[in-house]
């Protein structure tokens, strides 16, 4: 079931530190910490496997100095003292992390060999980085001389929850859940967040109407993204890309959708690009370039770049939506910004002509209704419903309000329901700014 999050430390006991979950939920705070925020833990499968790796130290330091760990993002500094031998280091590596709070890992060392192991099973555990010295020696961070310091990735995490998070998605029954991360990215974690999510019968249908979408954050080099990005084509899911980042993937989720959370809440027509994330850039030779994040665009994958001070800017955010039901290329759903601009007029709309028109009589098309009066005709709603559409066009959140005027349209359907056709014209976002330049030479002739 999923409970409520009221704070760290419930969340740790919940959860257990250093747990997935525990750590997406501080990632998350760090771009919208005053959200109401719901977890559903997810009991592990009983053949999940946890992943491991390895930290080699060999040799001895022949100077002192630090040792700089990035630990699944979180750096670790480990002094050296000179004539420390290899035995000596790692044990002094191990005692570090243990002190270090919200680590994903467990670790022991033998004989200079440090072994991490995931705290939690599944496939989740591959994505916790190990690396030294990432900012280099341009950021004053190097090995200590005398020593070497090998790395083994944590691999081998096996067996993501799905029947947990199957029967668990099932718990949420009709609350309102507008944004979902997800640290799982297998397809059949994926498939169930669509099918969730569903048009037809889930929480985009008409017998539910509640809305919501889901984030994630992938890690792969750019053709595996490419070929993520084309394995899905749902508008209610968005995915960022990245490759090489010490943090993990299920951290950069998190970040994204805090960081989109809060600004879609304010006001969902505004672009999410140029939003920063709190998450490690990868290093230079490992970022898309624009013909990259290009082909990534069109593959259903969102974007990012780095600015002058390292921090990573969301580029472009998209849905993974890519084509319609016959197959053809399609942009209607293609941005983040879409769904959630759609969603707010719905619900604007709606709340409002409840509130106004929620304990009325109908009548007939024509009626003559005194004023003061308890009844109310599909005309009378109509008219109420265009109002307020000039109002949302007035504050920002729609165009187009003499286009909707002149083809919204109501009818008395009978059995005491009115059906309104209300062509909504979405805000656009703008993307970019063309300037053609031209100019005269200050050289005389």
């Amino acid at each position: 079931m999923p409970f409520l999050a009221t704070g760290k430390s419930a969340v740790d006991a919940a959860c257990g530190v250093g747990s997935v979950p525990a750590l997406m939920y501080r990632q998350y705070i760090l771009q919208d910490p005053t959200a109401t925020i719901y977890i559903l833990p997810q009991s592990e499968d009983s053949t999940a496997v946890a992943a491991k790796g390895t930290i080699t130290v060999a040799g001895t330091a022949t100077a002192g100095g630090t040792i700089a760990l990035y630990l699944a993002g979180t750096k670790i500094q480990i002094g050296v003292a000179s004539g420390s031998d290899a035995t000596t280091v790692a044990a002094a590596i191990v005692a570090k992390i243990n002190a270090t709070a919200n680590v994903p890992v467990s670790v022991s060392s033998s004989a200079g060999v440090i072994t991490l192991t995931s705290l939690n099973k599944g496939e989740v555990g591959n994505e916790i980085d190990v690396r030294f010295n990432y900012l280099g020696t341009a950021g004053g961070e190097s090995t200590p001389a005398g020593l070497t310091l090998s790395v083994s990735a944590l691999t081998g995490g096996e067996t993501n929850p799905s029947d947990s998070l199957s029967s668990g998605l099932t718990n949420l029954s009709d609350k309102t859940f507008d944004f979902i991360v997800s640290p799982y990215t297998d397809s059949t974690s994926l498939g169930l967040l669509e099918a969730l999510l569903d048009e037809t019968s889930g929480r985009w249908s008409w017998a539910q109407m509640l809305y919501g979408g889901y984030f994630c954050g992938v890690r792969g080099t750019a053709g595996t993204l490419s070929t993520f990005g084309n394995g899905r084509d749902e508008f209610t899911g968005t995915g960022m890309g990245f490759d090489d980042s010490p943090s993990p993937a299920w951290l950069w989720g998190a970040d994204y959708m805090g960081a989109a959370a809060a600004s879609l809440r304010a006001d969902p027509g505004v672009p999410l690009q140029e939003l920063v994330l709190n998450v490690l850039a990868p290093p230079v030779e490992s970022r898309f370039d624009l013909s990259i994040r290009n082909t990534l665009l069109y593959d259903g994958i969102s974007t990012f770049v780095v600015n002058d001070a390292g921090q990573v800017v969301i580029d472009r955010a998209i849905t993974f939506w890519q084509t319609n039901t016959s197959g053809a290329p399609d942009i209607t759903w293609l941005n983040v910004e879409t769904p959630y601009s759609l969603v707010y007029i719905i619900r604007d709309i709606q709340a409002f002509l409840k509130a106004r028109y929620g304990r009325k009589k109908l009548v007939a098309d024509g009626t003559d209704i005194s004023g003061g009066s308890n009844m109310v005709t599909s005309q009378t709603i109509l008219a109420a419903a265009v109002g307020r559409y000039k109002t949302l066009c007035d504050n920002g959140f729609a165009q187009g309000y003499e286009t909707f005027k002149a083809n919204a349209s109501a009818e008395n359907m009978g059995n005491g329901t009115v059906a309104l056709m209300l062509p909504f014209h979405l805000v656009d976002q703008l993307r970019m700014i063309a300037i053609k330049v031209n100019f005269i030479s200050g050289v005389s002739a």
